[in-house]
């Protein structure tokens, strides 16, 4: 199986190293992908916007052939989700990493400029819910390997109209399992709607905080083997 990984913001194709191996071992295909305008000033990316960054991951997958998985870490669900809206017939499932699909018209997220593009904030910008395995080591390494994102990327409405629903999905959650995942949509009616209009899906939680790719590969990769598993 074709496997595209997508990261969430201010990460490259390089945060997927340590969880890439299992997968290749397994026999997978493995494509870890950078998105485009990263790390860029503003002069080369602020005409890039997140339709962009859709446009990237299916350019991928209308480059392979036969069906692929897509997998999306945080802001990078958005991306996988547009992409599976483009192309459903390609896509055997969508794996959510700590994320949940968007509602049509919504973006990610809302963060401070600093000269036209969006730097990483530094990890003691999250909150603890989000950062909590992540050791000293961890920050210390992962910190540096940081780029800024486009300044439209997080708040550019996704734009949905394709079929998307009836491609698979697993949402692998980092400290929420479906009851707890469900409570919290439906604090957000069109991420509600958008959940339950989904035909088939699958909640397992993680046991980790926000960035299991760093804290936990070995098991994020199993996870994701899973959820191949289920669309081969």
């Amino acid at each position: 199986m074709d496997i595209i990984l997508v990261p969430g913001l201010w990460l490259d194709a390089s945060s997927w190293d340590e969880v890439t191996p299992a997968l290749v071992d397994a026999g997978h295909r493995v494509h870890p992908l950078t998105m485009p305008g990263l790390g860029e000033p503003v002069a080369g990316s602020g005409d890039i916007g997140i339709a962009d960054w859709v446009n990237a991951v299916v350019e991928r997958i209308d480059e392979l052939t036969g069906p692929v998985v897509l997998v999306g870490h945080s802001g990078g669900g958005n991306v996988v989700w547009g992409a599976a809206d483009a192309r459903p017939d390609r896509v055997a499932r969508v794996v959510f990493v700590d994320t949940a699909p968007p509602a049509p018209g919504f973006g990610i997220s809302e963060f401070e400029l600093v000269d036209g593009v969006i730097p990483f904030p530094g990890w003691d910008f999250f909150p603890d819910e989000d950062v909590f395995d992540l050791t000293p080591e961890i920050r210390e390494r992962t910190a540096p390997t940081t780029m800024s994102v486009p300044a439209r990327v997080p708040t550019d409405p996704i734009s949905l109209s394709g079929d998307r629903r009836r491609v698979p999905i697993t949402l692998l959650m980092g400290t929420m399992d479906q009851q707890a995942l469900e409570a919290a949509l439906s604090a957000w009616p069109p991420f509600a709607a958008e959940y339950a209009a989904i035909v088939d899906k699958t909640v397992i939680r993680i046991g980790s905080a926000h960035w299991p790719q760093f804290s936990v590969p070995d098991r994020l990769a199993q996870l994701i083997l899973d959820a191949v598993a289920e669309a081969s």
